[in-house]
């Protein structure tokens, strides 16, 4: 499967299971798959994708985002934007790594992939970016160890 920078995927449940003690978002049944994960290429090591998971609950994370923003500049943790017409926000904090075989399929709607806009999806890469890098540098905003997991992930 080709995976596509800037597009929707859903993660197999295998991931969940290796990565268990990080008590990552899990994936949940009732007939639909969720949450499915924005992802883009890791810059230093193409064997590795970043997935971000939107969530629909924008207003409870805009309340989060909003006293956050009280006590600091910029707030790493949330990017917001339209996807499929609905404002969504992107759960930058629960960012992950994850490798190809863990790949479970595209999220599309009515067979087509789920597209978003260049500004967005720039907004999206280049704040996961910038906590990737705070988090190598020992400012920890994911909730987990991502460099760790990374790292199990290159073994």
């Amino acid at each position: 499967m080709l995976i596509e920078e800037g597009k929707f995927y859903f993660i197999k449940d295998e991931f969940f299971d290796l990565f268990k003690e990080y008590k990552l978002m899990q994936n949940k049944e009732a007939g639909n798959k969720r949450p499915c994960y924005f992802c883009f290429n890791d810059p230093k090591n193409k064997k590795i994708i970043w997935f971000v998971p939107i969530s629909s609950k924008v207003e409870k994370y805009k309340t989060i985002y909003e006293n956050k923003k009280k006590t600091k500049k910029k707030v790493y943790n949330f990017v917001f934007g339209k996807v499929l017409g609905k404002e969504k926000v992107f759960l930058i904090q629960n960012i992950f790594p994850t490798t190809k075989e863990y790949i479970e399929s595209k999220y599309q709607n009515k067979e087509q992939d789920v597209e978003i806009t260049e500004v967005l999806k720039n907004d999206i890469i280049e704040t996961s970016i910038n906590i990737i890098k705070l988090t190598e540098k020992g400012i920890h905003i994911p909730f987990y160890n991502i460099i760790e997991m990374k790292s199990i992930l290159l073994k």
